[in-house]
């Protein structure tokens, strides 16, 4: 017990309620409750540098795309784009346990919506572009996801490959999703609003659309508790089909923040590279 509430203290983990219980029930593994009388957001601790003057207009995020795209954005700007995208998929209806799937490379605006969803304490789970349409649908059918946040397409090998087509199979298959946004990562998003493999889709809105708004506000949290769903991950599927893997929102946390800060010894200003996709809990 002292362990964890001391790796919560150090690493500055926010929580509301009482703490001072870590667990129900040390016996009863697994199967006991961590943090019982807690509540937490994943979202508002992972954006906690934007409400910190000296930390808000550092860089956040770097990405570099195989074409050689290059893009950065701080604490501060971050935490704008999470507000405008959560306060969009409020508008459709999101709400705590509400699934949001993605079918995404690893960019800035995977974990905008990563941490959109989780700011309303929905559940996110996340795919790879380059997977077959077999594999998505596999994956996410079995979770019924409420929004789905898509690329256009992605680049491999010097190639540039749409996934419109694979998009809306997805929408067709999985009647569950009643909203769809869609980031622009192969073309310009007014070439794509041309496109004729737009019309294909149902319910889509530009992901380009929400950002022009400009709009900024205060990011609301919800908190939850510390074992509410955070991930849904899968199993490789090669037994079968992939099988879920649920994730805890604090113990996902205080895992992340330990291994980060007593492991890796990470500071503020370090830059921390992982070279993944978002098809596997590496991302």
């Amino acid at each position: 017990d002292q362990f964890w509430t001391l790796v919560a203290e150090y690493c500055g983990i926010q929580m509301q309620g009482d703490c001072r219980r870590v667990v129900d029930d040390a016996s009863r593994l697994p199967g006991a409750k961590w943090f019982p009388d807690a509540r937490l957001s994943f979202a508002e601790n992972l954006l906690a540098p934007s409400r910190d003057p000296s930390q808000a207009d550092k860089t956040a995020l770097v990405f570099r795309g195989e074409n050689g795209h290059r893009s950065t954005v701080s604490y501060s700007e971050l935490n704008h784009r999470v507000y405008r995208l959560a306060r969009f998929m409020k508008s459709v209806g999101v709400v705590k346990g509400d699934r949001v799937a993605a079918v995404m490379p690893n960019c800035i605006e995977t974990v905008v919506g990563m941490l959109a969803a989780t700011s309303l304490g929905a559940i996110w789970s996340s795919c790879s572009p380059d997977f077959g349409i077999n594999g998505i649908v596999d994956r996410f059918h079995q979770i019924e996801p409420k929004l789905l946040l898509a690329v256009d397409g992605y680049f491999y090998a010097g190639k540039t490959l749409s996934i419109m087509d694979r998009i809306a199979l997805v929408q067709e298959k999985i009647p569950a999703i009643r909203s769809t946004v869609l980031v622009p990562f192969l073309d310009e998003p007014s070439t794509l609003k041309e496109s004729v493999s737009l019309a294909t889709l149902r319910d889509v809105t530009l992901y380009s659309d929400i950002e022009s708004t400009g709009d900024t506000g205060e990011l609301e949290f919800a908190q939850v508790e510390f074992d509410h769903p955070l991930y849904i991950m899968y199993s490789s599927g090669t037994t079968g089909v992939p099988k879920c893997i649920v994730h805890s929102t604090g113990g996902t946390l205080l895992q992340h923040r330990k291994e980060h800060s007593l492991h890796a010894d990470l500071k503020p200003n370090d830059v921390f590279f992982y070279f993944t996709t978002c098809g596997w809990m590496m991302w």
